[in-house]
C-alpha cells in the first residue's frame, strides 16, 4: 500500500442488497482499499433481512480491505433508512428486520395519521406524514401481528444503529436517520413522548441521539473486526444523509438518486413540514435539513421490465403512445402502497424498446413530480440536477432525466457516495471540520455536466393523465400470493 498523506478513515454503506466499505485517506479523499459483500432480502408480501447478515457482510467487506482497515483512526456507518430492528436483552434480533420497502404497514400508517390529529399534526410534529416506509408504522404493524415479538423486544434500532452498536457496545443514533422514524419531533429534536405512548413504545428502548460532530463511541474489545481497540466511531447516519455529505452539497442544489429506490432531495436551512406527505421532512447529518421525496420503484423495477422483454437495459426506443407505471412494489410517491405495475396504450406497432422507454419515463416522472416541492422557493431552478446512484451512469437514465426535467444534469465521477459521506463524517471527527466541507475538499462532486434539452411536456402530461384516470385501479389491493 502506498503511503497516505493523512490518517485513514473507514466509511461504510450498508444498503438494501449489500454492505460496502471504503478505506479513505482523510487528507486527500483517495480510496486506499475497498470491499463489498451481499445480503439477502425476503420476497413476497414482506421485505425482511436478518440483521446479523449486515454484520457478517461488514466483517467480510473489511476483510477484503486488508491491512489498510487496521490502520484506520475513525469509522462511520451509513445505512438504509427506516428499517425496524428489534433486539432482545442479549442484543440478538427478536425477528428479521422489517425493511424500508416492506409496505405491509400501510393500514397502520393510515390509522396512525387519523388517530393522532391528521396529516398536519404529523407534518408539524415530526416533519413527515407517516407512510408504510416509516419505522413507527412498522412498530404498529408488529404490535398488531406479532405481539409476542414486541413483548420480547428490549431495544429498538435502525439498521445503521445496529452496526454502530456492535462496534461500540453503546446504543446510539443520529438526527439524520432518527428523523425518518416518525417518533422524533423535528421541532424540539427529541423523541416525541405522545407518539411513543400512542404506539406503546417505551423511550428507554431507543438509542441516544448523538449530535453532529460528536463521537458515538470507540471500537470495543471482543470481536473479530480489523480495527484497533479505541478506534473512534462517528455517529453514522441514513443513506441519503450520508450521500448528501459525500457530495458536500450546498443548500438549494437538487440531487436525484437512482437506486433500488429513487429519491430527490436538497439541503435546506428551513425545517420542512409538508402535510400532503409527498416530501419527508428529514434532518441532515450536519444540523440543517434534508427535505426528500422517495419512490419505491427505480432501477430494479426498470431492470425487471427489461428482463421481461428480453432486452438489455439500454435498448430503449422512442415512442409517444405507451405509458408504463412501474409500481412493482407498491408505491410511496405517489402514495399508492397497494398498486402494481400498469401498462397503457399498447398498439400492434408498439415495440419492446418503446415499452422499456416507457418504464424509464414512468419511474422518472414520479421523482420529478416531487422535485419542486423539495426545493425552497428561492432555489435557483437553473442549477444542474446532480444525478447519483447505480443508475446515474446509464445512458438511458441520463437521457430520460434530461428530457423530462429540462435541466442540465451533472454526473459526479465519484462512486459509492454513501460510503464516502460516512468516511467524510469520520474524517470530520479527526480534523474538527464540517463533513460536507471535507467532501468538498475531496472534490467528490466533480464530473461532467450534460446540457439542458427542451422539456418533454407531452410525455409528462400523458403520464399524469393516465395516473389520474387509473387512480381507483391503482388504489385497489392486489393479491400478491
Amino acid at each position: 500500500m502506498s503511503a497516505a498523506e493523512g490518517p485513514l478513515v473507514v466509511g461504510v454503506d450498508s444498503s438494501t442488497q449489500s454492505t460496502k466499505a471504503l478505506v479513505v485517506d482523510a487528507s486527500t479523499g483517495r480510496v486506499v482499499a475497498s470491499g463489498q459483500a451481499p445480503h439477502t432480502v425476503s420476497s413476497g408480501a414482506g421485505r425482511e433481512t436478518d440483521p446479523r447478515q449486515w454484520w457478517d457482510a461488514l466483517c467480510e467487506a473489511l476483510r477484503q480491505c486488508g491491512d489498510a482497515a487496521h490502520e484506520a483512526a475513525a469509522v462511520s456507518v451509513g445505512g438504509q433508512q427506516h428499517g425496524l430492528v428489534a433486539l432482545d436483552g442479549r442484543g440478538e434480533p427478536v425477528r428479521p428486520a422489517l425493511l424500508w420497502n416492506d409496505v405491509r404497514s400501510a393500514p397502520q400508517a393510515r390509522r396512525l395519521t387519523e388517530e393522532l390529529g391528521g396529516a398536519k399534526f404529523w407534518a408539524d410534529r415530526t416533519g413527515s406524514v407517516p407512510a408504510a416506509s416509516f419505522t413507527v408504522t412498522k412498530w404498529a404493524w408488529l404490535a398488531e401481528h406479532e405481539p409476542e415479538a414486541v413483548r420480547a423486544t428490549k431495544a429498538v434500532r435502525l439498521p445503521h444503529d445496529y452496526l454502530t452498536e456492535r462496534l461500540t457496545g453503546q446504543g446510539t443514533t443520529d438526527r439524520g436517520d432518527v428523523s425518518g422514524t416518525g417518533w422524533w419531533a423535528s421541532g424540539t429534536e427529541a423523541y416525541d413522548e405522545e407518539i411513543l405512548a400512542h404506539v406503546g413504545l417505551d423511550p428507554a428502548l431507543l438509542p441516544r441521539v448523538v449530535r453532529p460532530g460528536e463521537v458515538a463511541g470507540t471500537v470495543r474489545d471482543g470481536h473479530d473486526l480489523p480495527f484497533s481497540r479505541g478506534t473512534l466511531v462517528a455517529p453514522g447516519t441514513g443513506d441519503n444523509a450520508a450521500a448528501a455529505l459525500g457530495l458536500g452539497v450546498r443548500p438549494g442544489v437538487p440531487v436525484m438518486s437512482l437506486g433500488t429506490s429513487g429519491t430527490v432531495y436538497a439541503v435546506s436551512r428551513h425545517r420542512p413540514a409538508d402535510p400532503t406527505g409527498t416530501v419527508a421532512g428529514f434532518a441532515d447529518a450536519r444540523g440543517d435539513w434534508l427535505p426528500l421525496a422517495c419512490t419505491l420503484n427505480c432501477t430494479l423495477a426498470v431492470d425487471r421490465v427489461a428482463a421481461l422483454l428480453g432486452l438489455d437495459r439500454e435498448a430503449v426506443e422512442p415512442g409517444t403512445a405507451v405509458t408504463l407505471l412501474p409500481y412493482l412494489d407498491g408505491e410511496r410517491t405517489p402514495n399508492l402502497p397497494n398498486a402494481s405495475g400498469l401498462l397503457h396504450g399498447l398498439r400492434h406497432d408498439t415495440t419492446a424498446g418503446q415499452v422499456l422507454q416507457a418504464a424509464y419515463d414512468g419511474a422518472v416522472h414520479s421523482l420529478l413530480g416531487a422535485l419542486d416541492l423539495v426545493l425552497d422557493d428561492d432555489a435557483d431552478r437553473s442549477e444542474p440536477l446532480v444525478l447519483i446512484g447505480g443508475g446515474a451512469r446509464g445512458t438511458a437514465w441520463q437521457q430520460t432525466v434530461r428530457r423530462l426535467s429540462g435541466r442540465p444534469v451533472q454526473v459526479p465521477e465519484a462512486r459509492e457516495l454513501v460510503a464516502l459521506g460516512a468516511a467524510a463524517q469520520a474524517a470530520g471527527l479527526l480534523t474538527g471540520e464540517d463533513p460536507a466541507a471535507v467532501a468538498r475538499r475531496w472534490d467528490t462532486a466533480a464530473g461532467p455536466v450534460l446540457d439542458a434539452v427542451e422539456r418533454d411536456e407531452e410525455t409528462l402530461a400523458r403520464i399524469a393523465g393516465v395516473l389520474s384516470d387509473a387512480a381507483p385501479l391503482l388504489e385497489r389491493p392486489t393479491d400478491t400470493h
